[in-house]
């Protein structure tokens, strides 16, 4: 451990006990069963996504009535506080842990749950906004992941890289089409009562009262959604007058800047995925496998048909000893390439925050999902920079051609994001002349309106608004990596003082802290696209 982390370890478990001594008994006996209880759901989760058949000797069966007993239990000690005056500090941890109760669903048991709605369901009109979700999302677990293509059947994931890749046009089209299937199921004939259109309905009326993500998300930094609205328009047309005049089609856009993929694929087999991620992770002074990261990486049907990192076990003291939350990391890469191994990067940063979360047990989850997703994107955004691939994969390609590949599959996001920030403010419009009208213009991509290719990514389906966290959290991902590397130099290709120092200024707060005053603490002022667009446009200066 380097010293640097010792001592920050130190100061915060000096704060910890500070805190404990400071906090009236009950709140401390909330905060326990606080955790006991999130590590229990943690359980459920994993064991209901298949990452194990049994969790620390219990099944999925008995992990459920677990939970519900200690979901009982901390609820009980939160209504035993509810006539306490208690200091602003305490009361601020336990409306936190309040909300957290009130806003996470009951576990419904095994047997009685009635199963998930499968991609089937999503045609049937009586459905709520959760249920519909969960419909949509087993379409992609479905469809997305069985894609037919040349005779063989493939997943989303690798289809998406592949189409960085193959050199022919027409089998380019080819595997495109394989979509077919699951934009149908998604969209239909795109009539006003398609499963998606009906979702964004949902969405939209449930946004009315409680907002949505890309409310959230605005109001993550202070902005309006007009502002950030424009925030995004600014770096599509960055992008835009970067790449110049030429149009493509749909079909051809990762080809046409992959070139960065297609030269570097030789270098990544799947096999080494893993291990370059913690050796890269390693030099960044985070040992992944020290911290206890468990990862599921083995394909089996009906796994998640995206990959994500989460809690698997809350951190805490025992026996007078910082005891790190453990990530659990699940993906699935039957091959290797620079797309997956971005991909994974980024869901090993998140294992990275997890462990790195060092606060009290009122606070100790994930931030706002805006900076949730913008940190991730710090450490791998890294893998397309010349000094990490001549490090990690002993050659490199052109810094043009690399950052080119890198804003390319960056800008989608962010057209994902204004996508969804539109259709949310205007859910009766058509989904797919709103994506056409924004890709044709700023991302130069030949309009086919009758093709709802937009429905590329799970998330649009399973958490509608989504998208916003991944396409106006480039930014912060921009400023952050830019204010990073003027204070402690360059990290591309490792620097064993960035995870502590990260982790002091960013990281260790949990929920705490609100996304807006921790960046302009970091960066001394405002947050702004400047970062992205400043980028973004020299890639015509190359």
């Amino acid at each position: 451990m380097p010293k640097i982390l010792a001592r920050i370890l130190l100061l915060v478990l000096a704060g910890f006990a500070v805190a404990a001594d400071a906090a009236p008994a009950g709140v401390v006996a909330a905060e326990t069963a606080y955790l006991d209880w999130l590590d229990a759901r943690s359980a459920v989760s994993a064991l209901e996504e298949g990452a194990f058949e049994r969790y620390q000797g219990r099944d999925r069966g008995e992990w459920e009535a677990i939970e519900g007993d200690r979901r009982a239990i901390f609820a009980a000690r939160l209504e035993g506080l509810a006539d306490e005056r208690l200091p602003d500090a305490e009361d601020r941890a336990v409306a936190a842990m309040r909300r957290a109760l009130e806003t996470t669903p009951v576990v419904v048991a095994e047997a009685g749950a009635g199963g998930r709605p499968a991609c089937d369901d999503a045609q049937r009109r009586d459905l709520d906004l959760a249920a519909l979700r969960q419909a949509l999302e087993a379409c992609f677990a479905e469809l997305g992941g069985a894609l037919e293509f040349e005779g063989d059947v493939v997943d989303r994931g690798t289809a998406l890289q592949r189409l960085h890749l193959i050199e022919e046009p027409a089998r380019r089209k080819a595997l495109f089409d394989a979509f077919r299937p699951l934009w149908f199921a998604l969209n239909g004939d795109n009539s006003p009562d398609s499963p998606y259109r009906r979702l964004v309905a949902l969405a939209a009326e449930a946004g009315a009262g409680n907002g949505t993500e890309v409310d959230a998300a605005a109001q993550a930094l202070g902005l309006t959604t007009a502002e950030v609205e424009r925030w995004l328009l600014e770096v599509l047309d960055a992008w835009r007058q970067s790449v110049g005049p030429g149009m493509v089609e749909p079909w051809d856009y990762r080809y046409v800047h992959g070139e960065a993929l297609r030269r570097l694929e030789p270098r990544i087999p799947a096999p080494v995925l893993v291990p370059v991620s913690e050796r890269f992770y390693a030099d960044l002074g985070v040992d992944l496998r020290r911290l206890g990261v468990v990862y599921d990486l083995a394909a089996r049907t009906g796994k998640s048909p995206y990959a994500f990192a989460d809690f698997l076990q809350r951190g805490r003291i025992a026996q007078g000893q910082w005891r790190p939350s453990v990530a659990l990391v699940v993906a699935t890469y039957p091959e290797g390439g620079l797309f997956a191994l971005n991909e994974l990067v980024h869901e090993l940063g998140h294992a990275a925050h997890i462990s790195a979360i060092r606060t009290r047990p009122a606070f100790l989850d994930w931030p706002d999902t805006l900076f949730t997703e913008a940190f991730a994107d710090v450490p791998s955004w890294s893998i397309y920079e010349p000094a990490w691939q001549r490090r990690y994969l002993g050659g490199d390609v052109p810094e043009a051609m690399a950052m080119r590949a890198l804003y390319s599959v960056v800008m989608l996001d962010v057209a994902w994001g204004l996508f969804e920030l539109r259709m949310l403010r205007e859910p009766a419009a058509d989904p797919n002349e709103v994506w056409t009208a924004i890709t044709s213009h700023y991302l130069r991509i030949v309009s086919h309106p009758e093709v709802p290719w937009w429905a590329m990514r799970v998330q649009l389906a399973s958490d509608p608004g989504y998208m916003i966290n991944y396409g106006l959290g480039a930014i912060l991902t921009a400023e952050i990596r830019q204010r990073t590397a003027e204070t402690i130099g360059p990290f591309d290709a490792g620097r064993n003082d960035w995870y502590a120092w990260t982790s002091g200024r960013l990281l260790q707060f949990g929920s705490e802290h609100d996304t807006r005053s921790l960046l302009e603490q970091l960066l001394g002022r405002a947050v702004s696209p400047a970062a992205l667009v400043g980028q973004v446009r020299r890639l015509s200066q190359r």
